[in-house]
């Protein structure tokens, strides 16, 4: 099965979103025509301050892989294989870009191998399936960050490499480590430099993976709108691939 909801046609919902590149929100500039955030693989590199443009987007898809109940957590590998990705997302409010605390941000995203946990199978392979692996999330500190550990992902037919995300607040945290009730502010998708893509591919358990690799160039959904479009910077952890990466990005969400 592949995540063609949307495909080809223009992202979904009239309610828009900010994101801001880097980790510090810069003062609203609505309508005004934001530079690209840099994408890099240096070790230590970090996005400069100047770098953090607010700018309006749209929401994007959901996919049809979304699974409720979703556990609240930091790590959500479960043990999977794979290169190891620290994602840093901060939560502003888009009118004022100041940070939004206790908002959960809640991510979901194939394996190496391209499959879901809940759906194992649609993309070719055999692997046990709990429904829960890189799936999950948690909420922002007092500096309106999450932090969240995964893997990079991999690919399956017609889309490019992506991370799923949905912003809620007011949620009430549940005794089996869940969460129910709150608004849901944002739906959207993470990406990531092909440059670092084609890095990650070369490597097991990537390399495996022979499902033809779709590119962000080529993706239905990604519009070329860098950031704005929810493309991450991301800083090296190590000076191999395989060390993995920390992914930042500065999502802005409309707060009643």
């Amino acid at each position: 099965m592949t995540d063609t909801s949307g495909a080809g046609t223009n992202p979904i919902g009239r309610r828009t979103v900010l994101i801001a590149t880097g980790t510090t929100a810069a003062v609203l500039a609505v309508g005004a025509a934001a530079p690209e955030a840099p994408t890099t693989a240096t070790t230590g590199t970090t996005p400069a301050a100047a770098a953090a443009v607010c700018t309006l987007t749209k929401e994007m898809t959901e996919g049809p892989y979304y699974l409720d109940g979703a556990l609240v957590r930091a790590d959500v590998t479960e043990g999977k294989a794979g290169i190891p990705l620290k994602l840093a997302l901060t939560v502003v409010n888009d009118s004022t870009c100041a940070v939004i605390p206790n908002a959960l941000v809640e991510i979901w995203h194939c394996d190496a191998l391209g499959e879901y946990s809940g759906y194992v199978g649609n993309n070719g392979h055999s692997e046990a399936d709990d429904g829960t692996f890189l799936r999950g999330g948690v909420l922002t500190n007092a500096a309106g960050l999450a932090n969240i550990t995964t893997i990079y992902p991999g690919w399956y037919r017609g889309r490019c490499v992506h991370i799923h995300v949905k912003v809620h607040t007011g949620v009430t945290l549940t005794s089996n480590g869940s969460f129910t009730g709150g608004s849901e502010l944002h739906t959207g998708q993470l990406f990531i430099d092909e440059t670092i893509t084609t890095a990650v591919a070369k490597i097991s358990p990537y390399s495996t993976n022979t499902v033809t690799r779709t590119t962000l160039a080529q993706d239905s959904i990604y519009d070329d709108g860098g950031a704005a479009s929810g493309l991450m910077t991301l800083t090296a952890l190590g000076s191999s691939t395989s060390s993995g990466y920390t992914g930042t990005l500065t999502l802005g969400v409309q707060q009643s």
